[in-house]
């Protein structure tokens, strides 16, 4: 099907009733939470970022990990560390299957709570943990992340949206008490960029919306802003204009061609969404500061 037979697109809805249970779930355990710790997509630092999260934390100290900064664009995640600078939060870059940056959170939440432990001090409360919310939507790495920094405690982590189910608390150095949190989306993407950029990471299943739309789409941004690891991961001679030609020209580059010697397509756009979510076709940041400033 061509490109420009694929105008409709409809909004997002995906909120299972687990997740507005939570919800209420998290507000209610906020007055005992000292920071909030919020957990987003480096490739897609807006569109990971739940609102309706914002808002419930509005007050709180908090501080972002930039999660899967190993698979992001390094100039546009260092944007983002300044960007969230100047809005007065603390953002660190991190790769929790790895560890990479972890190690710097227990310092800069130190850091960040220095007023409210002086507090406790003077009180007489030398040693009171501080209480650590992790929130996030899900297969963001909330997960991954108290596993990685607790030493493995029994957090379950999946590649799976929703697996995270119950709140729990985990003890970290005797320092910190961080309350794992399910992942939870909003109820509407009223903004279909959000929609696709949750889709295009897997954030959110590829039933709610077309396969093939969504790699097309994809094919748009990669096109405009990283041509050239199109051209070196699928061996491209010319990058055609129209985002249907290039699909299958990627398609039959691949040898995914059907009776006919047309491309499958279908195949094509699979293939295309798995390469770029395992950060085949290389480090790639779909939103940029300067696109939402």
């Amino acid at each position: 099907m061509k490109n420009t037979e694929k105008k409709e697109k409809s909004n997002i809805n995906w909120f299972p009733g687990h997740m507005a249970k939570t919800f209420r779930k998290m507000s209610d355990q906020l007055k005992i939470i000292d920071l909030a710790c919020e957990i987003v997509d480096a490739r897609i630092p807006v569109s990971s970022r739940n609102p309706d999260l914002d808002k419930l934390l509005s007050g709180k100290p908090r501080i972002i990990l930039l999660n899967k900064s190993d698979m992001a664009d390094e100039k546009a995640t260092n944007k983002w560390i300044e960007h969230f600078k100047e809005e007065g939060i603390c953002a660190i870059p991190v790769d929790c299957k790895n560890g990479k940056g972890v190690g710097v959170f227990k310092s800069e939440i130190k850091r960040v709570m220095a007023p409210k432990l002086k507090k406790y001090e003077e009180a007489g409360m030398v040693g009171k943990p501080i209480r650590v919310m992790v929130v996030g939507i899900p297969n963001v790495g909330k997960s991954s992340f108290i596993n990685r920094i607790s030493g493995g405690a029994k957090a379950k982590a999946e590649n799976r949206p929703g697996v995270t189910r119950g709140n729990q608390w985990y003890t970290i150095d005797r320092q910190f008490e961080l309350l794992d949190t399910p992942g939870v989306l909003w109820p509407k993407f009223e903004d279909k960029t959000t929609g696709e950029h949750l889709s295009f990471t897997g954030a959110v299943t590829d039933r709610i919306i077309d396969t093939e739309l969504l790699a097309l789409d994809l094919l748009k941004i990669l096109k405009e802003d990283y041509k050239d690891l199109l051209i070196s991961r699928y061996k491209l001679d010319t990058v055609p204009e129209d985002e249907y030609d290039l699909l299958c020209l990627i398609g039959k580059k691949r040898g995914m061609v059907i009776r006919g010697g047309e491309t499958d397509t279908l195949r094509a756009s699979n293939m295309i969404l798995e390469e770029f979510r395992s950060c085949k076709i290389g480090n790639i940041t779909l939103e940029r500061v300067e696109d939402y400033a």
